[in-house]
């Protein structure tokens, strides 16, 4: 089930260049919202998409395209070609300079029938689709997107992209790409105006917190069986499941338990085989935290159109003892239970814990985070050469993780997971996965 596909390939690259708005733009201050403007989101995301040859764009290319395309609906989305301050208690602004978003021509000398199984999260070769530009990944004072837009030699093309989380979520990046896909396509006007209004997630007026939140619990690894990681000393790989895998952790879980979602199996199953993989003292607290759009939840009144962060992550929480010894139906209990929390007191609450608190980051020390992107809307961006043969987040990042949609090379439809681990405890996790699949469809037999 891992999905490891090593390769390599040269990319010949132009120098990075700043797309600024078609357009005149406004010279203002904006402030984010006290949840995009949270310890944990300070961070870059990054996002690959593969696209085929298409007889219809035949003669256009792709790079000239897109590039148009973005200075287009940069002036709707004019806060993205500006640059973050930092102002008192820490509060992130845009400040829309219009001096644009940083673009990269590139050209490979491969195919996508060469780069096969490395069309996936965690593709080995990123690097060379995404150019590290020197001095530009800072969260402060720096592009808030750099784009690389790489031609191959089928015709084909790569776009990459590094996004600075603290601006927009998942679900507000596939607004924005939408509307340059949009304008490659050839409207003039996105078909989903952008609505800033980040006041609506600011923490109230005086902030109290009124729920228990796990997720940003201070924890020490007292035992050293917690896993504490950084992205330096993990290897990267991604897990297929196919209908029949999730057929075979579906099995596990008891009716009484009400529908269960694929991404909660998923969850389940990654989070228990995890942690049993690191070997967690049975006596340590263990917690997985799901990432939920609020976006339609009753109260918040987020408009259509709003494209900043608009989640939480309530955290499930048990001794690691009881979630390795118990069946898959104990960690989907506790997702369930978590889950329900989520309600428009618990996002003021989590705005408020923000400020009280000095914007602290999420829990780390035995803590997961996963979440679900497989209806977020990546793999219908369309420029012009129809959908991504893959189209979504790029590779995991130490305890964060995510469910994506996927077709593998023998056509089956089913979700990937990417994971990140050291490598000892990487191998024990894969074995771990592929026990407690092997051992429901023994059973059956």
């Amino acid at each position: 089930m891992a999905m490891v596909s090593p390769l390599s390939f040269s990319v010949t690259r132009s120098d990075p260049r700043l797309v600024v708005p078609a357009k005149p733009t406004r010279r203002e201050l904006k402030q984010l919202s006290d949840i995009d403007d949270q310890g944990g989101l300070r961070f870059q995301a990054f996002m690959l998409f593969f696209y085929r040859n298409s007889p219809l764009m035949d003669g256009k290319d792709p790079v000239k395209v897109i590039r148009e395309a973005l200075a287009k609906a940069l002036v709707y989305y004019y806060p993205f070609a500006g640059r973050l301050v930092e102002g008192s208690n820490r509060k992130l602004l845009v400040d829309c300079t219009g001096e644009g978003v940083l673009f990269i021509e590139a050209d490979a000398d491969t195919t996508l029938e060469h780069l096969g199984d490395a069309i996936q999260p965690l593709c080995p070769c990123f690097e060379e689709l995404l150019y590290d530009v020197p001095g530009s990944g800072e969260i402060l004072g720096c592009p808030l997107l750099l784009i690389q837009v790489t031609r191959l030699r089928c015709g084909g093309f790569v776009l990459a992209l590094r996004l600075n989380h603290t601006m927009s979520d998942s679900p507000g990046l596939v607004q924005f790409l939408n509307a340059v896909s949009e304008m490659a396509r050839g409207a003039d006007v996105p078909s989903v105006l952008p609505v800033w209004e980040r006041e609506l997630l600011n923490a109230r007026n005086p902030p109290r917190i009124t729920c228990m939140h796990h997720e940003y619990e201070e924890v020490h690894d007292t035992k050293g069986t917690l896993g504490v990681m950084d992205d330096h000393n993990t290897v990267h790989r991604s897990f297929f499941f196919g209908p029949k895998e999730i057929r075979a952790l579906r099995k596990q879980i008891p009716q009484t338990l009400g529908p269960c979602s694929t991404f909660e199996a998923l969850t389940a199953c990654v989070w228990r085989c995890r942690t049993v993989a690191f070997g967690v003292d049975p006596d340590e607290t263990v917690r997985v935290s799901c990432l939920m759009n609020v976006r339609g939840k009753r109260g918040l009144q987020l408009p259509s159109g709003y494209y900043g962060n608009a989640f939480a992550y309530p955290a499930a929480v048990t001794k690691a003892g009881e979630l390795c010894k118990n069946p898959l139906g104990y960690a989907v209990k506790l997702l369930k239970k978590a889950k329900a929390e989520l309600s428009e007191e618990y996002i003021r609450s989590v705005a408020d814990f923000m400020v009280i608190k000095g914007r602290p980051s999420y829990t780390r020390t035995g803590n997961f985070i996963i979440s679900d992107n497989t209806r977020v809307g990546f793999q219908e961006i369309d420029f012009g050469w129809g959908k991504p043969l893959y189209g979504g987040l790029a590779k995991a990042m130490s305890i964060i993780s995510f469910c994506l949609r996927f077709r593998n090379s023998k056509g089956e439809e089913g979700v990937v997971v990417p994971i990140c681990l050291p490598l000892p405890v990487m191998e024990r996790f894969g074995q771990e996965v592929k026990r407690m699949i092997a051992e429901e469809v023994a059973s059956k037999l």
